[in-house]
């Protein structure tokens, strides 16, 4: 049995699925009535019910019960991570990117990991076959065992719904929500009709206070990188996960932005590898060049970013070179184009550098983009080492914005920051003046502090 609500003028009996305030039949005003129909397939089994009828009785907040152990965990650290230490069991998730950015390689990782722990799993594709899942899994996963996986690949939801109660499973992977549909509604697999109804059923399965399940929707993505149909969906789900990286880099970055039962903004780095999606558990040293002291280059520096709870050391490089053209080039992968521009243009004025006849290129290591304003010294540091063919120490951090006026300004979170960089050994540190650092906490690192960026880059050319 299935149910569907519907709108019908107590005047004429008009029927139609959404309410509006004057009936397009008879044109009388506020007669629309919201009632539930109870279908099969596509036959109507009984009359018109108004909807309304009380099922379940309410709980007072105090006497609800709290379930602690309510998520299951994967051994993937960063997606552990990301969506706040584990999945939880009665939760509905979403997961879009791109075509090709490795949702559904992850998700058949995730799967069969958990399997491996003695959950139930059913991943039902509508997009592809049993036999290239297979494939796939071959591919990514050297041995599969006697895992409790379960393959059904099928557009219709009610059919999966059929398999779900058949098989029992813990954990339901939809991919995509976009290619299936309900048969009770006509519409096309896709369309805003069918994407909604086939997510609250899923919603329905989810949360069912008997049986909870955890259900992960893969999601479709438009050419503005945003999640294809109506942003009910996004309300509608606990968690929403994107994934992030060009498809020609190796770099992979799971974000979450919205999170019920976690944190939100939080960052997990992957490395797209034949065998799959690999958790870089140590991003600081992958973002980084592993350098001897004697080893030394130009243009080359080193910053701090916060992605999520988590502060990351990165490396920023500058390559500058003189321009043949009236126009030099600025050219950077990492940061926004008008960011850099504005900072040659304040090191030019404020730092007494002149770059007017000069190409200049930012690149940071790993491909990571560089979000946070507290690189903008670091960058501005990394080109003067390039154009005074200068090495900055390899020791050397760099944390802090900087302004119009020349001035460094101070960035959040500088102490965990701080942290980061003594925990990982390095030796000194430059910051903005006016912080109350405290300098007996940290072991290993020097901290100096200035005002301008001509005193920063006096000190260390």
């Amino acid at each position: 049995m299935k149910s569907k609500i519907v709108y019908i003028c107590s005047n004429c009996k008009f029927e139609q699925v959404k309410w509006s305030g004057r009936c397009p039949n008879c044109n009388t005003w506020n007669s629309f009535e919201e009632s539930e129909i109870l279908k099969k397939g596509n036959v109507k089994v009984n009359t018109y019910i108004k909807s309304g009828t009380v099922t379940k009785k309410a709980q007072r907040l105090s006497e609800v019960k709290v379930f602690n152990s309510d998520r299951i965990v994967t051994d993937i650290n960063e997606f552990n991570r990301v969506v706040g230490g584990g999945i939880v069991r009665d939760s509905i998730n979403i997961l879009a990117a791109k075509p090709g950015a490795g949702k559904s390689t992850l998700l058949l990782q995730v799967a069969y990991d958990i399997s491996k722990k003695g959950f139930r799993v059913l991943y039902a594709s509508g997009e592809e076959s049993e036999s290239q899942i297979r494939k796939r899994t071959d591919r990514i996963i050297s041995e599969l065992s006697d895992e409790s996986i379960w393959i059904y690949s099928d557009i219709s939801l009610n059919n999966v719904v059929s398999v779900i109660n058949e098989i029992d499973p813990d954990f339901i992977i939809i991919d995509s929500i976009q290619t299936f549909i309900l048969e009770e509604y006509l519409s096309r697999p896709g369309s805003p009709t069918q994407t909604m109804e086939c997510a609250n059923e899923l919603l329905r399965i989810a949360k069912n206070a008997n049986r909870p399940r955890a259900v992960m929707i893969v999601g479709q993505m438009t050419k503005e990188d945003e999640l294809a149909g109506v942003r009910a969906l996004e309300h509608l789900v606990d968690c929403v996960l994107m994934i992030e990286g060009d498809n020609l880099e190796e770099l992979r970055s799971l974000i979450c932005t919205k999170n019920r039962f976690g944190s939100t903004g939080e960052v997990g780095f992957f490395s797209m590898t034949e065998q799959g999606m690999v958790s870089i558990d140590n991003p600081s040293q992958f973002f980084m060049t592993q350098r001897d002291d004697s080893n030394e280059v130009f243009g080359s520096c080193l910053s701090v970013v916060k992605e999520g709870n988590r502060c990351i050391v990165v490396e920023i490089e500058s390559l500058v070179s003189n321009s043949i053209t009236p126009y030099p080039s600025r050219i950077s992968d990492c940061l926004k184009r008008d960011q850099l521009n504005t900072l040659i243009s304040i090191l030019e004025e404020r730092g007494r550098i002149k770059l007017f006849d000069k190409n200049i290129v930012i690149k940071s290591t790993g491909g990571i983009r560089l979000r946070e304003q507290c690189v903008n010294l670091s960058v501005i540091i990394s080109i003067v080492s390039s154009l005074k063919n200068k090495a900055v120490n390899n020791g050397y951090v760099f944390i802090g914005d900087v302004g119009l006026t020349g001035e460094i300004k101070r960035v959040p979170s500088m102490e965990l920051r701080l942290k980061e960089v003594d925990r990982l050994g390095f030796k000194r540190v430059y910051v903005p003046y006016g912080e109350n650092y405290k300098v007996g906490s940290f072991k290993n690192i020097e901290i100096r502090a200035f005002k301008y960026i001509h005193e920063v880059i006096y000190d260390l050319f």
